[in-house]
């Protein structure tokens, strides 16, 4: 796989992230949900910080520094997505790479620019944000909040059963987690590179067309 069929790959990733968040950011106010199949399967929007589970890292310095961390990860990738690409590693590796790359800087747009360009969506009220509002944006350079939006809670009202250690009886719901289609590339890059991690790195010595 060549340079020009990655960034292609790359480029369809954050621009179909960017749009979706787009779209959520400037049409939905802070915790809409919208049922797209049943109730399994539903756009629910929120924000977060910028970490796993929505949670958050040491205020606003922290915030500063996990997204200079992830910055310089994304950077530190780009080489390392170059290096692949030249030592002509299995197409599927590469691909998994890349999309572990476009996910992180889907994500790290957010960060970087939302809190300049978007006003802010206010928690527990119907307020529709802007872009580019007078006044500037709801935050500054590094300070953006990332924006998630599919929910799919595929079993609900379930409970632990009675033996079940440290959570016996409680309420279990499974998948829990708001996602955007950032985190689902970087979910599949991972999750295929674990399934097919045999088959990728015993061709790694042989040259790809």
């Amino acid at each position: 796989m060549n340079g020009r069929k990655v960034a292609i790959i790359i480029a369809l990733i954050i621009i179909i992230d960017q749009a979706i968040k787009f779209y959520i950011k400037l049409n939905y106010f802070i915790g809409e949900e919208h049922i797209l199949i049943d109730s399994w399967a539903r756009l629910h929007f929120i924000e977060n910080e910028g970490m796993a589970w929505g949670l958050k890292f040491g205020g606003g310095f922290g915030k500063i520094i996990l997204t200079l961390f992830r910055l310089a990860a994304v950077i530190w990738g780009t080489f390392l997505i170059k290096g692949f690409i030249q030592k002509k590693y299995h197409n599927g590796f590469i691909f998994c790479a890349a999309l572990i790359y476009a996910g992180a800087v889907g994500n790290l747009i957010d960060s970087m620019f939302y809190g300049l360009i978007f006003e802010e969506s206010v928690p527990y009220t119907t307020m529709v944000a802007h872009l580019f509002p007078v006044g500037g944006g709801y935050g500054s350079f590094l300070h953006g909040k990332v924006v998630d939006m599919f929910y799919f809670p595929i079993i609900q009202n379930a409970h632990f059963p009675s033996w079940f250690p440290f959570w016996a009886g409680e309420e279990f719901e499974f998948f829990r987690p708001v996602f955007n289609f950032a985190d689902a590339s970087i979910s599949t890059g991972v999750i295929a590179l674990f399934i097919f991690q045999k088959k990728f790195f015993s061709d790694t010595d042989q040259p790809q067309a």
